[in-house]
């Protein structure tokens, strides 16, 4: 662990008051522990008032709520009667043992410390005045692997070690963790910390690869120890004005299962105290979530490279990364965003007060940074996102559409439909049903993540650029776990109790079971879904081929296997989707500022310059879906600054990266500065930087410098212009939030001057016996978001009760 050199303790000599400008609120809402506010961000930026004479007697958790504490330590604040502060009478005990020792003054009437050896389950804080008045909290402390909130933890799970480790039958492989010590039963493995510098080396001529323990001759970083010469050590001037040798800290260790790094600039010479802080770090944490998605058993390090991160490092934030916040290692969203939620109380309490906390990621990680937004609101104060997913749950809508519809395409009956048109004119029509420019977007869901559903062993699929898909590989599975050792849908008698591999076993704390049997609650649903509606209004398809290509496109089981029937999803899981926030809700993203750079990735085939994405996914209209949903939930999207590119594809310029980066900075720091009576809401956008602006970047702009305002004419850019997913197509909104469309009789007015035969209207009515979709109206079980839920007492989640507050002893 990071020493803790204490500051002064009562008793032993008076220390300087150290004012703490704004309660710190790393949990997902209320107090720490004295006050009873509702869950929510908003008490995080309340100003300070709690210390003045008229105070009462009270204790609290400073770092979380009082129920939500965990690792085994937190940090309690203390409000005392005036005069018992460093007079000998004021006493502190955790369970009956006294801790005063640990505390220190704070300010007239208060006095912190850091509390540890906190037994889990609940713990009774109690301070005293000899003679005197007192007051006691109850603080509930989970183990530090967890979990606190999100239901119990999936087994088996493999704990990564110092070096891999052969597989042996059903065991797989471990992979290495990048720390010395071996794991407990619970992945835990003691905390390491190293220190590194910044060479003198210009960036662009050394490697910023993460470094080891003997990093290569030509890395940014090498190896700190006091003997390394001082004209060898970069300096760097923080935000906060410090001068200082760019030499970094970084801490890795374990939480919640995941392996985690820690990286902040560190004075070698100078103890660390989290009461006073050292003050090269401004108190800023930048937190960045990996790409991807997946659910393996396995242990990992983090996907991200925190040296990497040099231009926040330089400046004086705390870079923090863990593997179960990266969204290729973990699915279950509830669990990645308790973990955020632990991670920032270790850095609360171990590194002191945070001011701010930014997210950001690509893709997967883009998805974790909105959905710590949505499922623990006031996590995150500012999130800037690439490669821009509102969640995962709604992304997949898409990825299964696609696959179903390149599955029917090649049918025998959707083939002869065909017969005779050249490839070009089969590929329009693709397209239109689609909703994408060409169908090379689909065959990149279908390449990517087409397998990602299966639940047990599968043969991967891939489809070729021709629109035909073919096995590819070994039989294999999503666990990361011998094929013996996991669930076979070609055997499910004999295998149902092994692991399920998909998404909704994995969170099943989250889903729950489908009745009596092994498999979870899944949400995947395309009852009524009309594929190809608009294409058919549009004329660029005919009725017969609307009619044969809904009869072809069917659906899928629990295991994700092909069937003729269409999915089904079950109403407690789409109920728990909406209210626990899984579903990206636009209600609890209008509390977050948010910078949006999207790029394009809408084809492989059709690009502004060379280089395109191999599997084009990252489609321009996910950012609109987030918009609407802000708009529709809020009233207005003001929290949301979309900045398009496209001639860079879907990263942006350095130099647009690093005005986002400095722009949100001001965003931020302007709201934790706001101490108005307003809502949270109204900070975001009353706070909201001019230069935040939306703007694109057009195709044609060669330096990729002239922001144009008139977003008229970024939609008139072909790159820029956002297009559609199959169920937009098919009517649905572009929130795309309707996981199950509620139904309505079919008529023939709604398909505009489109006629059918008899033959096929019949045809019709068969297929879609109990309806269409019903776009007017909410999705079954869809709701605003009660977020956040607790899974402590089983699926389904309940909302959380006011924080706990001290009372009287």
């Amino acid at each position: 662990m990071l020493a803790i050199h204490a500051a002064p303790r009562i008793g032993a000599w008076r220390l300087g008051a150290v004012a703490l400008a704004t309660l710190v609120l790393v949990s997902c809402g209320g107090g720490g522990g004295d006050t009873a506010a509702p869950p929510g961000p908003t008490a995080s930026m309340a100003p300070r008032n709690d210390r003045n004479d008229n105070t009462p007697f009270r204790i609290r958790t400073v770092n979380n709520r009082a129920d939500l504490v965990s690792g085994g330590d937190a940090m309690i604040e203390v409000t005392a009667p005036p005069g018992t502060i460093n007079s000998g009478v004021l006493k502190i005990t955790r369970n009956g043992t006294d801790v005063t020792s640990a505390f220190a003054e704070t300010g007239k009437r208060t006095v912190q410390g850091l509390v540890t050896g906190l037994v889990n389950g609940d713990n009774v804080i109690e301070a005293t005045v000899r003679g005197g008045p007192g007051a006691r909290l109850v603080v509930t402390n989970a183990p530090r692997q967890g979990p606190v909130l999100s239901g119990a933890h999936i087994t088996p799970f493999y704990c990564a070690t110092p070096v891999p480790v052969p597989g042996v039958g059903n065991t797989p492989t471990t992979l290495a963790s990048g720390l010395s010590g071996d794991p407990d039963p619970h992945c835990n493995i003691p905390t390491e910390t190293k220190l590194y510098y910044r060479t003198t080396a210009a960036a662009g001529t050394c490697s910023t690869s993460l470094p080891t323990a003997t990093p290569p001759a030509n890395s940014c970083w090498q190896p700190y120890t006091p003997a390394t010469p001082a004209a060898s050590i970069a300096t760097t001037t923080t935000d906060n004005g410090q001068t200082v040798p760019f030499i970094v800290r970084l801490e890795r260790g374990t939480m919640n299962r995941g392996i985690y790094d820690l990286a902040v600039l560190y004075n070698p010479a100078q103890p660390w105290d989290p009461v006073a802080p050292q003050a090269q770090w401004n108190g800023k944490v930048y937190y960045t979530f990996g790409a991807s998605t997946g659910q393996p058993r396995r242990q990992a390090r983090p996907a991200t490279n925190w040296a990497s991160q040099e231009e926040q490092l330089k400046r004086g934030f705390l870079i923090v990364s863990n593997s179960m916040t990266d969204s290729s290692r973990n699915s279950n969203r509830v669990l990645m965003s308790e973990t955020t939620m632990m991670m920032k109380e270790h850095i609360a309490d171990t590194y002191g007060e945070i001011k701010y906390t930014l997210g950001n990621g690509c893709s997967g990680g883009s998805i974790n940074s909105n959905m710590n937004a949505s499922i623990s609101p006031g996590l995150l104060d500012g999130v800037i996102t690439t490669c821009t997913y509102p969640d995962s749950e709604t992304t997949s809508m898409e990825v299964g559409d696609c696959v179903l519809l390149i599955d029917a395409y090649v049918k025998p009956p959707m083939s002869a439909l065909w017969t005779g048109l050249t490839p070009a004119q089969v590929n329009a029509k693709k397209a239109a049903i689609n909703g994408h420019v060409d169908p090379s977007a689909c065959h990149g869901w279908f390449n990517a993540f087409g397998n990602n559903g299966r639940a047990g062993i599968f043969t991967p699929r891939l489809v070729g650029a021709n629109g035909i898909p073919f096995n590819s590989g070994a039989p294999t599975n999503n666990c990361e776990l011998p094929n013996s050792a996991v669930y076979n849908p070609a055997d499910p008698v004999n295998t149902a109790h092994l692991p399920r591999c998909n998404a909704w076993s994995w969170a099943e704390s989250i889903w729950g079971k489908a009745g009596s049997g092994p498999a979870a609650n899944d949400t995947r649903d395309n009852e009524g879904v009309q594929y190809g509606l608009k294409a058919l209004k549009d004329h660029v398809i005919t009725a017969e081929e609307f009619v044969t290509l809904n009869e072809l496109v069917g659906g899928i089981d629990r295991d994700s296997t092909a069937r003729a029937a269409r999915s089904t999803g079950d109403t407690v899981a789409l109920e728990t989707a909406y209210r626990a926030g899984i579903v990206a809700s636009g209600k609890q993203l209008a509390k977050t500022a948010i910078i949006d750079m999207r790029g394009w990735d809408d084809s492989n085939i059709t690009f502004p310059t060379t280089g395109p994405s191999s599997i084009p996914i990252h489609h321009q209209w996910f950012s609109f879906a987030v918009r609407d949903r802000i708009q529709r939930d809020y009233g207005d999207y003001g929290n949301q600054a979309l900045w398009r590119f496209a001639r860079t594809g879907l990263s942006p310029t350095a130099a647009v990266a690093l005005d986002a980066f400095n722009q949100m900075d001001q965003w931020l720091n302007a709201l934790v500065a706001d101490t108005s009576t307003l809502s949270v809401e109204q900070k975001v956008r009353a706070t909201r930087p001019d230069g935040t602006k939306d703007f694109c970047l057009l195709s044609n702009d060669t330096t990729q410098a002239s922001k144009v305002y008139d977003q008229a004419a970024c939609d008139a850019d072909p790159f820029l212009k956002p297009s559609l997913s199959p169920r937009q197509v098919a009517g649905g909104p572009r929130a795309e939030d309707v996981l199950k469309c509620q139904l309505k009789p079919l008529a023939a007015a709604d398909y505009g001057d489109v006629v059918f035969s008899a033959t096929q209207w019949s045809r019709l009515n068969a297929l879609f016996s109990t309806g269409v979709c019903d776009w007017s109206r909410p999705g079954v079980g869809q709701q605003l978001a009660e977020s956040p839920l607790t899974f402590k007492a089983g699926p389904g989640g309940q909302p959380l009760p006011p924080a706990p507050v001290s009372t009287k002893k």
